[in-house]
């Protein structure tokens, strides 16, 4: 057999000459994945029933003990809950790119750090899903393929909790268990407290406050909701959330109580986090708050929970009890400051891998 010198060079470690029977090795890559919760394929029925299997099948999002929870998932919930959530999704679908609202902004935020980091080729930045598709697996499987030796993990969600930052990290690893040769990767903590976030925050709050020509009586910051049981096992995101409001406050110079903290999206009949959106606003509207304005800061881009649970089932309790004037604010989404919050984030968390 031939002999090859093996050469490794200072910068990177890899081989430069391999064997003539050992498989080609790409140039060592390092890797960024922007990861969001998920989105169904279609709006159809069986889309949906994947999408929501899948996503109610994680023992991360619903705790409750197998025996119990597997005949109501497969024998009443994925029989009924396709179509209604297939409705849902149909209202905010993007008919012109047949995709959630969440996917084509994942992929904007995407394409936007991508251009941040253009100059330097040995950053590959992409996309992927914890539910549905682009998956967590392949987009790893696709980034190793390519010579990703190095890869930042970046779930996108500015408050911590098993059931969204978990899980996400609990997908990348098992796909690394299914890899030969495994990539490093690093996992980005929660960003509730980084600086940028909160004048990203604050902006949007006073860019839309300076188009209204009421100032709203009420402000109301709803976060994605979580059972009680699991902050009681210990899960950080109730203590999260309300620091998020309080740091925001202080960075508005506004009195305490302007922002209030409540929480949506509850499913089942477990108690969850309180107080509930849904009957918050209603509340705030009978005690002659009729006018008020309502932002999402849990959530990294709009989707469902917010273009249609928040525009649709919320606005219309705080309507129906007497509310007059109500005002959402969009999520971050891809602006500009979104994305230099996420640059700021991946560079501090690149340290020690960049030359």
């Amino acid at each position: 057999m031939e002999e090859h010198v093996l050469d490794y060079p200072e910068k990177t470690g890899r081989l430069r000459h391999a064997p003539k029977e050992h498989p080609p090795i790409p140039p060592a890559k390092i890797g960024v994945v922007l990861v969001n919760l998920g989105t169904p394929d279609a709006t159809d029925y069986w889309s949906m029933r994947r999408y929501l299997k899948e996503f109610l099948s994680d023992r991360r999002v619903i705790e409750v003990p197998r025996l119990i929870w597997w005949p109501l998932l497969n024998g009443i919930i994925l029989t009924t809950r396709p179509r209604s959530s297939g409705k849902n999704y149909a209202m905010i679908w993007n008919k012109e790119k047949n995709e959630s609202p969440l996917l084509t902004t994942t992929r904007s935020q995407t394409e936007k750090v991508k251009e941040r980091f253009s100059h330097n080729k040995d950053i590959i930045v992409d996309f992927a899903m914890r539910y549905g598709n682009p998956s967590t697996e392949s987009v790893l499987k696709k980034l190793q393929q390519k010579g990703c030796e190095k890869i930042l993990f970046f779930p996108l969600y500015p408050q911590y909790a098993a059931p969204t930052t978990a899980t996400a990290n609990d997908a990348a690893f098992r796909a690394l268990m299914k890899l030969r040769w495994q990539p490093a990767l690093r996992t980005v903590p929660a960003y509730f407290e980084n600086k940028i976030y909160i004048e990203a925050l604050a902006r949007s709050i006073t860019n839309k406050l300076s188009q209204l020509e009421t100032a709203p009586d009420q402000i109301v910051a709803s976060y994605h909701g979580l059972p009680k049981s699991y902050l009681l096992k210990g899960d950080p995101y109730h203590c999260q959330c309300h620091k998020t409001t309080r740091l925001l406050l202080e960075y508005l110079g506004w009195e305490k109580g302007k922002i209030i903290t409540t929480f949506q999206s509850r499913f089942g009949n477990e108690e969850w986090l309180q107080p509930y959106t849904v009957e918050k606003v209603a509340e705030l509207a009978q005690t002659g708050k009729k006018n008020i304005l309502v932002f999402a800061p849990g959530f990294s881009a709009d989707c469902v929970e917010t273009l249609e649970e928040i525009n649709g089932e919320i606005c219309e309790s705080f309507e129906e009890a007497g509310g007059e004037t109500f005002t959402y604010v969009d999520c971050l989404n891809d602006d500009d400051i979104h994305i230099d919050m996420m640059e700021s984030i991946i560079r501090r968390e690149l340290m020690g891998w960049l030359a």
